[in-house]
């Protein structure tokens, strides 16, 4: 019995010393979107800089993936690279959580294809067609392109995983509505894994935020209503002039008090959006000197 009340004493006095130690520093859990993760994690790197009381948990795995642990309330921002879906909304209401959304960037979505394939441009119609659900193209001959090290100059698609914003949206903006992506595509967790993808397969066409460009893959342009070559840049996704651009957000369960509004407003200043600038995405305003 007396080494029984012993162990409750020291377990009492390790848990009130973690408490402790725990209330020194705040703790913002942020999770989500795929695209957004590396400037997030840029971001929360140099707020310890600006807020050392703080410290930011930035996590990954798709912004369907932030926005649910949004609605169950497990952490204090969702990174996401679409909107809240209609049930998303209604579920957040259900448990009492009020979404609200903070655009803190612009994406241009790029369509990386391997660096040595020869085509100059496609059209939204073209990218429907070879994604879309029934869609005719499938080979690279059907474009005008040969490639011989590509078997039988089949198309290979790579896509992402249905939880992510960057799916959802490409869906939406190149596909249409009420219209699904064909079976058979090879579905990437990340973004990243798209372009690594695409650079090791001659015949691959794949999707993925501007950031994640190299040197390694080619970005083709794609064709405006008026039949005008736009390549995905900072610039062309800003002016709105790239067919595929799109906004970056993050959602915040009601109106973020506190540190987390503190840290909101930062990202929104010109000191965090000097960072989404050098990570590739265009900013939400013009940037002082």
């Amino acid at each position: 019995m007396k080494i029984t009340n012993f162990l409750f004493f020291i377990i009492l006095v390790l848990s009130i010393c973690s408490c402790g130690r725990g209330s020194s520093r705040e703790v913002i859990q942020n999770k989500g979107s795929d695209t957004l993760v590396n400037v997030a994690q840029a971001w929360a790197e140099q707020y310890k800089n600006v807020d050392p009381s703080v410290a930011i948990a930035v996590a990954g795995g798709g912004s369907g993936t932030g926005i649910s642990a949004l609605i169950n309330g497990t952490v204090d921002i969702a990174n996401a690279s679409r909107q809240m879906k209609p049930k998303e909304i209604e579920q957040a209401k259900v448990k009492g959580v009020e979404p609200v959304k903070w655009v803190v960037g612009y994406d241009a979505l790029a369509v990386y294809v391997h660096k040595d394939n020869p085509i100059k441009s496609f059209t939204i119609e073209q990218l429907a067609e070879i994604y879309g659900e029934g869609g005719k193209i499938d080979n690279w001959s059907q474009l005008g392109i040969q490639i011989p090290e590509a078997e039988d100059g089949k198309i290979v698609r790579v896509s992402r995983q249905n939880n992510s914003g960057t799916y959802a949206y490409f869906k939406i903006a190149v596909l249409g509505k009420g219209r699904e992506y064909k079976l058979g595509s090879l579905d990437m967790h990340g973004s990243k894994d798209v372009v690594d993808l695409v650079q090791k397969t001659p015949g691959a066409i794949g999707y993925s935020g501007l950031a994640y460009a190299t040197g390694n893959v080619k970005m083709v342009p794609i064709l405006d209503k008026n039949g005008t070559s736009v390549m995905p840049s900072v610039k062309t996704a800003t002016d709105g002039t790239y067919p595929i651009a799109r906004p970056l957000m993050m959602y915040t369960a009601g109106q973020p008090a506190g540190k987390v509004k503190e840290y909101l407003d930062w990202i929104l200043s010109d000191a965090g959006q000097h960072i989404i600038f050098e990570k590739g995405y265009a900013t939400i305003h013009p940037l002082k000197e």
